[in-house]
Formats: C-alpha cells, structure tokens, sequence
C-alpha cells in the first residue's frame, strides 16, 4: 500500500476531527506516496522502538504518543527527539500518531482497554455532546409492577424529551420464558414453562446516563434477569467520547478485581478503596486519567481504572464518597490499543506490535520486612 492509502484507513478508524486542540496527530515524518510493506505499533516513541522499527525492515512506525508536541522548534539531529526523527528517515520509516482522536474513537484506546479487562461496554464515560446521544429503552414487566419501575428509571434521568419529563409508552402484551436448574425465579419454577401477562415499556433517556438508569431498572425490576432492550438513537458513528462504562461478567471484590487488572494487562496495578467492596460497574479511561474523577464519581460506577493518578485528587475523590480506583499505569491502560492498530492492518500489511514496555519506571522495589 501507499503510505497515503493507510493513513485513509487509519483517519476513518481515528478520526483526527477528534483530537484536542493541542493535540498534534497525523503524519510527523514521511512520504505520503511511499510504499509500505511492514508496520511497527507502539505507544511510545523511544531509542528501542526506532532499533526494533528499523531491524525489521518497517516502512511505518505508528505510535499513540506524539514525539513532537509541546514546545518543539527544532529536529536538529543533536536533540533527542530530533535524532529519532532523522534516524527514521534515514531507514526510510515514517512516523504517524494517533493520539487523543484515538482515546475518543469507537475501537480506539478504551474500548481496547475495557475488553482486555472483560467489560461489556454500555457507553462512554463523557461524551462529545450528550445531548445528542439518546437510547430508546424498552422493558418488560409485570403490570403491577410497571408503575414502580417507571418511578425508578424517571428518578435515574429517564423519559426527559425537551421540556417534558415522565415521558413513556406501554403496551400489555403475553410474555413467556423456561427457568433453567440455578435459576431463581420470582414468577414460576425451574425446567417449567411459563407464561405471564406482561407490559412493554418504552421511553428515552440521556445515553450518558445509561449506567444510572440500568442500576435502577435492576433495582426496581421484580425478575431476577429483567428482560429490557436497549436501542442507541444516536452516535452510532466513530465519534463517541473519553474512556468506557461496562459491566463485568461477574462481581468480584476490589482486591480481586485489582488483581484482574494486573492480570489482563501485564501490568503492575495498585487501588484505593476498600479492598472487600463489590465491583460490578467499572470506568476505564487509558493513560492520565483524574481529570475524569469527577465525572466518573457521578456515574454510579464501583471502580474506576486509569494510569497516573496522584495522592491528593484521589483522596479527595475518596472523601466525596467517589467509587474505587485503581491505577495500572499509563503504559499499561493504553498497550492494549497496539493490538487493535495490528488487527485493522493485517488485511493489507505485515503488521507488528512492540510488546517490551516502554513505561520509564523500568526499577520497582517493595520494602522490606524490616522497613
């Protein structure tokens, strides 16, 4: 391929609309009409990276860090980014970055991270523009109970359509199931079916509040496994938003999920919070992520997992009754992305992905008993 014809491919899976303004994504070296035949991904730019890149013959290094951002006026080969950029262009290997259109994008940064943390993602932690993201809701439940758990899903935010609020359809209907062995079912018995008068509930609610709203229906829901559908209006387009909510497969305790964390991604992983606390809801956002503290804290979440989180937002995220975090480092919340580039290139490319951690803190060292 035409280096110019897999940075289409990576614009559409990236979007650089996305980016911060201060960002700097894109093309930092290279020809547009040279041909690539190998691929280097990595999350950083470092002296091993470029040895690996040019070792292998790569045409393309991306990486998710930009090497030029803040305060760069010179590539002068005696400058340590600078001697980067002209060994690259003297092995003929260009350089490209996705960076924060990356961490906003549908497939990007935290959808990476949230699967290789077994998450089944519900939406993002903040999007673009919320008030365009909708989802229809419909759920099924017993008439007498229909009342009920329409309270609880207005009070979580549902049912708000312009200056209207309590907002719903219903339709009564007959609804079926076939309760299995370790089942416990509020309405009929194990291995038999049953057949029930049900109501269908329709309604709209904010899709940032889908976490919010999801906790209330289970809540307020009779059935052990509330039947609901959930149906995304808006924002079915690469354009999402900063880090994920999801749900895990099952709830765990903090300390283990934390070790779960550490498992996944390779990673060391320290939390704070208490260490027998159930986790079912998790946040996730790659890389430095405690300017999100905040709005993680008013999503409803029991965890939230990033990188780089420092003493005092965290205790005082903690005081103001904010969930769980856990800190697996900004290498490791964001590796998981470098799969995800080499899985989109492998139809057209060799592609592969530099594993050796390129975090800087390569010493780590426990106190002794002694301490």
């Amino acid at each position: 391929m035409k280096l110019a014809e897999v940075i289409d491919v990576l614009d559409q899976a990236y979007p650089p609309r996305l980016a911060e303004g201060w960002d700097s994504v894109g093309l930092v070296c290279g020809d547009p009409d040279s041909e690539v035949t190998h691929v280097l991904v990595c999350v950083d730019v470092t002296n091993d990276v470029v040895d690996a890149a040019l070792a292998r013959g790569a045409q393309l290094v991306i990486a998710h860090h930009p090497l030029l951002l803040r305060g760069v006026d010179t590539v002068a080969a005696n400058t340590p980014k600078g001697a980067l950029i002209h060994r690259l262009i003297r092995g003929g290997c260009a350089l490209f970055t996705a960076h924060t259109n990356a961490d906003r994008a549908r497939g990007g940064v935290n959808d990476a991270l949230a699967a290789a943390l077994g998450l089944d993602v519900t939406g993002p932690v903040e999007f673009l523009d919320a008030s365009l993201h909708l989802d229809r809701w419909g759920v099924m439940v017993p008439p007498a109970q229909a009342d009920e758990v329409l309270a609880a899903m207005f009070e979580a935010g549902a049912g708000e359509v312009g200056e209207y609020s309590e907002c719903a359809w219903r339709v009564d209907g007959v609804g079926q199931f076939r309760p299995g062995d370790d089942a416990s079912p509020a309405i009929g018995s194990a291995r038999e079916l049953t057949t029930l008068d049900e109501t269908r509930i329709e309604l709209v609610a904010a899709a940032a509040r889908r976490a919010h709203v999801a906790r209330a229906l289970r809540d307020a829901h009779p059935y052990e496994e509330p039947a609901h559908d959930i149906v995304e209006l808006v924002g079915g387009e690469r354009e999402w938003g900063l880090g994920r909510v999801g749900t895990l497969p099952e709830p765990m305790t903090l300390a283990a999920f934390t070790a779960r964390v550490a498992d996944s991604l390779g990673a060391p992983a320290r939390a704070a919070g208490n260490p027998e606390a159930v986790v079912r809801t998790v946040a996730v956002c790659g890389g430095a992520g405690d300017s999100l503290l905040g709005t993680v804290g008013r999503l409803g979440v029991d965890a939230y997992v990033t990188g780089d989180l420092r003493h005092h937002p965290v205790d005082e995220h903690l005081r103001a009754g904010g969930p769980a975090v856990v800190d697996a480092g900004h290498w490791g919340t964001e590796f998981p992305w470098c799969a995800t580039v080499a899985e989109l290139l492998w139809p057209y490319l060799d592609v592969a992905v530099h594993d050796v951690p390129t975090d800087p803190f390569t010493v780590r060292a426990a106190p002794g008993a002694d301490a």
